[in-house]
């Protein structure tokens, strides 16, 4: 089966049909092309040109409806309780290019040691977490259209 357009999310649908999930990374949501296995074995490839979202329906037979499921991630979650420690816990992570997902009181990005020892080290309530990771800000740092023009005169 090939995917070549989002046919509507299954929230919006009310059906008989079997609910078949194809399982997406966080990080796989706004790949243009990628091959998948759902979860009933059928092989789709994606071929969309628009970012994927939890519940997207991606094909669809007389008996079954493919839908995308974003599995959970291995996170780290770092609660903040004032402005001023979102703007130092900002200024930390600004360098590091992580994609993350801002809310008021807590900022998740993904996981990786050095990253969760160093925001250890310096106060940061931070912890580990395995949740959905969706709504959130990708680092495209250095992509092509941001340029930088150094001078060293």
């Amino acid at each position: 089966m090939v995917a070549e357009k989002i046919l509507g999310n299954i929230k919006d649908k009310a059906t008989d049909k079997a609910i078949v999930n194809v399982d997406f990374e966080w990080f796989e949501l706004e790949k243009k092309r990628i091959r998948k296995v759902a979860g009933d074995g059928e092989e789709l490839g994606v071929c969309v040109e628009q970012p994927l979202r939890e519940g997207d329906i991606l094909g669809e037979t007389e008996s079954a409806i493919y839908v995308v499921r974003l599995v959970p991630a291995h996170l780290i979650k770092i609660s903040v309780s004032t402005m001023e420690e979102m703007g130092r816990l900002g200024f930390e992570l600004g360098n590091r290019h992580l994609s993350l997902q801002i809310t008021p009181w807590e900022v998740k990005v993904p996981y990786d040691e050095p990253t969760f020892l160093y925001l250890k080290k310096l106060g940061f309530q931070a912890t580990e977490v395995t949740e959905q990771f969706h709504d959130f800000i990708q680092c495209k740092a250095h992509g092509e259209a941001h340029h930088h023009e150094h001078s060293h005169s």
